[in-house]
């Protein structure tokens, strides 16, 4: 039974009295042979996992009719029936902001999200994310730096952790936070709860940030529904010459809110925080010489070959690997795939 399905038998009936009626009136009620079989003869086997996890202290299932199930999410044209919840249920009626992007994000790009989660999660908002790699963690991880509140949203049971790389993460979010799932404990990893989940973090927020994203990017999927549910749709522009940036810029182009600061998304909720302001990493280059310095101009915020660079000063690739290893450990640039170097700050 689909979430639209769940939410139209709920606006005539009580679960408890969907389970009682007759074939005749649940097959009027437009289902299908499969649920009424299902309804008229439940497998109470399914429920005793639920109950047993239901046990566990910190362990919640918020139904639609709970007074804490959150308001934004009920918006949405397919809110889920029941919200499973690890750790703090009152964030989810907070104000959010979800952060979402690359799972092979650049380093720049990481250090962009956590910069963003921290100032964000300092200004009293809620950094909602989906555990993934890359971005997600980034930005569940600047919120937690700043000693702020996070919540990741998952696409399996609240039993495990995906991917399990995130073990550590998760656990750490549990501290201040809280991990959410509509799916039910036992339930693995597939590819078709990944867009569901999507609709619960852009259904949860006031507005979505996009850090970094492909062309091809769940992110952009992410971005449409925060759309469709009417949500605040940001992103961060980047090089025409980064695969990473095309989604973002194309998220632009169709009327997303370009932002070089938190005060673009401050303003455009209606929030402003002058103190609490940051920007795109700034350079801090006092350090280097002349000739450091004029070779990390020619480094682009996206992938630089190494060939290029050379053509483009005339220096040996022998002279040229010295500074760049300088540049690199001062943290000024980051060693990417393919012998190029991408300019972090």
């Amino acid at each position: 039974m689909g979430c639209r399905t769940y939410l139209r038998l709920l606006q005539s009936h009580t679960p408890r009295q969907v389970l009682g009626e007759s074939a005749r009136v649940l097959a009027a009620l437009g289902l299908s042979d499969n649920i009424i079989q299902a309804l008229r003869k439940p497998d109470w086997s399914l429920i005793e996992p639920d109950l047993r996890w239901l046990e566990q202290p910190g362990h919640l299932a918020i139904t639609l009719s709970d007074s804490a199930y959150p308001a934004q999410l009920k918006e949405i044209a397919d809110p889920p029936p029941v919200l499973f919840v690890r750790g703090n249920p009152e964030l989810l009626s907070h104000p959010q902001i979800a952060m979402v992007g690359s799972r092979n994000p650049s380093a720049l790009g990481v250090e962009t999200a956590i910069d963003f989660a921290r100032t964000l999660a300092r200004s009293g908002f809620v950094i909602t994310s989906g555990l993934a790699l890359g971005i997600d963690a980034a930005s569940h991880r600047g919120a937690l730096e700043a000693k702020g509140h996070t919540l990741a949203v998952t696409g399996t049971g609240l039993d495990r952790v995906y991917p399990a790389r995130n073990k550590d993460l998760a656990s750490e979010i549990l501290q201040s936070g809280a991990l959410v799932s509509e799916f039910p404990s036992g339930t693995a990893a597939k590819a078709h709860h990944f867009p569901r989940r999507n609709r619960i973090i852009s259904g949860l927020c006031l507005g979505l940030l996009v850090v970094e994203a492909a062309r091809q990017s769940g992110s952009l999927i992410t971005a449409r529904l925060a759309l469709e549910q009417n949500r605040e749709v940001f992103a961060i522009p980047g090089s025409i010459q980064n695969p990473l940036a095309r989604g973002c810029n194309a998220l632009i182009r169709e009327g997303a809110k370009l932002v070089e600061t938190t005060n673009d998304i401050f303003e455009e909720l209606g929030q402003y925080n002058q103190q609490d302001e940051i920007s795109l990493p700034t350079p801090m280059q006092s350090s280097l010489d002349p000739e450091q310095q004029k070779l990390l101009n020619l480094i682009m915020y996206s992938p630089t070959s190494i060939d290029k660079l050379v053509a483009t000063t005339g220096q040996s690739v022998e002279t040229l690997a010295s500074m760049l290893l300088i540049l690199e450990l001062q943290g000024f640039i980051a060693a990417t795939v393919g012998g190029c170097y991408t300019r972090i700050k």
